[in-house]
């Protein structure tokens, strides 16, 4: 996928979550740029989040429209056209 059409990423993460880390790490590997989003410091974020995927639970990463729950690699590879490198 050429960086003209990578789509829109935004991270709803607390300062504490351990897979918001991760999430993170993962994206910056793959120069993927992101927006991070605090819900505990941003309460309509928070509610976007939970009207958009029923979850209250971080780590959301919107990827476009789709939401992946968690540090869901194999979805997030997919959806941003990740190759792994073995």
């Amino acid at each position: 996928m050429d960086k003209q059409h990578i789509p829109t990423v935004i991270i709803f993460t607390t300062p504490t979550c351990s897979w918001c880390r991760v999430v993170k790490q993962h994206l910056k590997k793959y120069n993927i740029h992101f927006k991070e989003i605090d819900v505990t410091r941003d309460e309509s974020a928070a509610r976007d989040m939970v009207r958009r995927t029923g979850q209250q639970g971080v780590p959301v990463t919107l990827i476009g429209n789709r939401p992946v729950i968690g540090f869901n690699k194999s979805e997030i590879n997919r959806l941003l056209d990740i190759k792994e490198h073995a």
